[in-house]
């Protein structure tokens, strides 16, 4: 009997294994491999993290922001991409080196750390909003587009670039803002 349900566990668990490396094989964005379309459920241990972060780039709705954040993560501060992107914001290190700021004042500038990491997302959107402003289309679109696939893609193409995944991304986020939950 037990022999058979750690079997049924080993089965399982190769399972859900394949699901999440195959979902990574086909380089399926974070979004996409969490499932995160529809109401987002900003978790009471983030609440005031992003209310406090959002105020550093108020052009970024919060509901946006929150959406924002859970689709890069799902609320992981653990999380990393095969891209190599780290943290609960998804910062590439060489974007983390340029943009991280230590907003707990603890002395570390930690893509690990939730505090600092949310933060410099919203100063990132804010650094984007700018470097996007003269680029066409929508403002807000755009800005989310650089956080993903970077501002110099925005501009190279004159706003949201072609490349399905930032599509996707931009589109899930300012779908799932309309029904955030705090």
């Amino acid at each position: 009997m037990r022999a058979t349900s750690r079997l049924k566990s080993i089965a399982i668990l190769g399972l859900v294994l394949a699901l999440a490396l195959g979902a990574t094989m086909l380089g399926l964005s974070a979004a996409q491999r969490y499932g995160l379309m529809g109401p987002v459920q900003v978790p009471s241990e983030y609440r005031a993290l992003i209310l406090d972060a959002s105020e550093r780039c108020p052009r970024i709705p919060v509901e946006v922001f929150a959406a924002q954040i859970a689709a890069e993560s799902s609320w992981d501060e653990r999380a990393s991409s095969p891209a190599g992107a780290q943290g609960i914001a998804q910062f590439m290190p060489a974007v983390w080196d340029q943009y991280g700021i230590d907003a707990n004042g603890d002395g570390k500038i930690s893509v690990w750390d939730a505090e600092d990491a949310i933060a410099s997302a919203a100063e990132l959107n804010c650094s984007n909003r700018r470097l996007v402003r003269d680029v066409s289309g929508n403002r807000l679109k755009n800005t989310l587009a650089a956080y993903n696939a970077g501002f110099s893609a925005v501009r190279r193409y004159d706003g949201v670039p072609p490349y399905p995944e930032t599509q996707a991304y931009v589109k899930k986020i300012l779908e799932n803002a309309k029904s955030i939950s705090w």
